[in-house]
């Protein structure tokens, strides 16, 4: 249990506040994997997304980070692109409450409401990976920060689903209780 609690604390501090200050130095693969890593603002929504999509289960168990990644992709495109999606930021915040807010309640929508809102805030976030990736290498850089983002959103799935064997879903409603409110501290401190 405690290394429960250790490797839940370890993603919930990393070394940023906000993924949006630069990137890591080094070749485009590695800068898409440093985007998401590299703040709190990305690792809370992403492995949020993993613990809902674990409460949920079933067919959302793989649906959710799918959907997230795939519209991540779309809105990096759209960011590279030049294109303006207005309120980027206010959604990346407003995805770790939400997001955190859902795995704290277990809600339950239909599946293809919660796709749509976890799209809905992967669309913003690969907004901001593509509006601020490098113009050479946009390829490998996209690749990086989905490879990144679909290993947060296995961490996440991987301590719900461990949590829930061990019938401790109330732990996993806690962490996303945490998350809403690190979200909620990120936006007041921003």
């Amino acid at each position: 249990m405690k290394r429960i609690l250790l490797s839940a604390s370890l993603l919930l501090l990393p070394g940023a506040a906000l993924a949006h200050s630069g990137h890591i130095g080094g070749n485009a693969l590695a800068a898409g994997i440093g985007h998401p890593l590299g703040g709190a603002d990305h690792v809370l929504a992403m492995v949020a997304v993993g613990l809902w999509a674990a409460l949920l289960g079933g067919r959302a168990l793989p649906a959710l980070p799918l959907a997230f990644v795939v519209a991540m992709l779309a809105g990096g495109a759209a960011g590279a692109a030049g294109m303006p999606l207005p309120g980027v930021e206010p959604m990346i915040l407003a995805s770790i409450v939400a997001l955190g807010a859902a795995a704290a309640l277990a809600l339950r929508p239909a599946l293809p409401h919660a796709l749509a809102a976890v799209a809905l805030f992967g669309l913003f976030h690969g907004h901001a990976h593509g509006a601020e990736g490098p113009e050479a290498g946009l390829a490998l850089y996209a690749a990086g920060f989905a490879l990144a983002t679909m290993a947060l959103h296995l961490a996440g799935v991987g301590l719900g689903i461990g949590l829930v064997r061990l019938s401790r879903a109330a732990l996993v409603r806690g962490l996303g209780g945490a998350t809403a409110v690190a979200g909620l501290a990120l936006a007041i401190a921003g």
